[in-house]
């Protein structure tokens, strides 16, 4: 039933510093309400980990484009290495850009939807333009350090000494995370038999990159400007839902939605039993659609603010020039 909605396409690109980057999209058969694009988490990928999402907002209408980072999924690159996050932010906003700027998608409204890490993406990508984007689905986001498990000073200017000499060791101490983000047990299987998912230890320059990031978006969450909705389960031990609980009340934007499920963990769209994955994809697909109606009509109404500027100067203009004609023949 949902592969007659939409059409499932792939295609290889290459970043600034000449990495082949892996794409993937999902392109309802009927003409999209609006465009998403997708920024997955540390370790994860677009077109397995992140299928259902792309193929449940497909078939809401909406045209769905996935990227994997640099060393991520089938993107080439040292397996989960970040030298420098800008680079992930960097590529995903040229991407996004090229595809918005595609004629059939002229005047379409435009999401960005990040899960975990990939809700750092978002925002770094929403800073990079905040004009450009019509808002944000943020689930369970990295954007702040828990006070709960900020790392030790002393280990952190330790680990920073030796960035430079042994960046891509695995040295990071890190738990399952597997096993603590997703509750329902044969998902958590499947997602672990997905060799396209990193399971080893971060390697050192990695964590201190996303290290660096949280601590610069925490610092700066008044900075966020667009309308966003941040979801997040209070029982997440991945992410403290204090994150996004300091996201929504210091983001400057006007238009905010924040919603918080009881007892459901980290992998809200993916971990959880099929009927919490049903009540959070409700969530989204209401608030999408809800924006991406509001965004189109303001699109139309600023358009036609413009058409009819330009209509009111092509008009003068064009009486200028008769009185300047009628003048000269006399």
């Amino acid at each position: 039933m949902m592969e007659s909605k939409f059409t499932y396409q792939e295609e290889y690109r290459k970043s600034s510093r000449g990495k082949k980057l892996f794409t993937c999209r999902w392109l309802p058969t009927s003409s999209p309400k609006a465009l998403v694009f997708l920024c997955h988490g540390y370790g994860m990928e677009c077109s397995i980990f992140m299928r259902e999402c792309g193929e449940r907002l497909a078939c809401a209408r909406y045209a769905v484009f996935g990227i994997d980072y640099e060393g991520h999924g089938y993107s080439e690159g040292i397996r989960c290495y970040i030298s420098k996050f800008d680079n992930i932010v960097r590529d995903c906003s040229q991407y996004f850009k090229s595809i918005s700027e595609l004629e059939e998608y002229k005047g379409k409204s435009k999401f960005l939807y990040g899960e975990s890490m990939g809700g750092a993406v978002a925002l770094l990508v929403h800073r990079n333009d905040p004009s450009f984007w019509d808002g944000a689905v943020l689930v369970a986001p990295m954007c702040k350090i828990s006070e709960k498990v900020k790392p030790n000073p002393m280990l952190v200017s330790l680990l920073t000494s030796v960035e430079n000499i042994i960046p891509k060791c695995k040295i990071v101490p890190a738990r399952d995370v597997i096993n603590s983000a997703f509750k329902d047990t044969t998902k958590r299987e499947l997602i672990r038999q997905n060799k396209l998912i990193y399971q080893d230890k971060p390697r050192l320059k990695t964590g201190l990159e996303m290290l660096r990031t949280s601590l610069n978006l925490e610092a700066t969450l008044n900075l966020v400007t667009l309308p966003f909705l941040v979801l997040h389960g209070d029982a997440d031990t991945v992410t403290d839902p204090e994150v996004s609980k300091a996201l929504y009340e210091r983001a400057s934007s006007i238009d905010k939605t924040m919603k918080l499920y009881p007892g459901m963990w980290h992998g809200l769209t993916s971990g959880e039993p099929d009927e919490n994955i049903d009540i959070v994809f409700s969530d989204i697909i209401n608030w999408l659609d809800s924006h991406s109606n509001k965004a189109g009509f303001e699109a139309f109404v600023q358009q036609t603010e413009t058409d009819n500027k330009n209509n009111n100067n092509n008009l003068v203009a064009e009486m200028k020039g008769r009185r300047y004609v009628r003048h000269s023949s006399m």
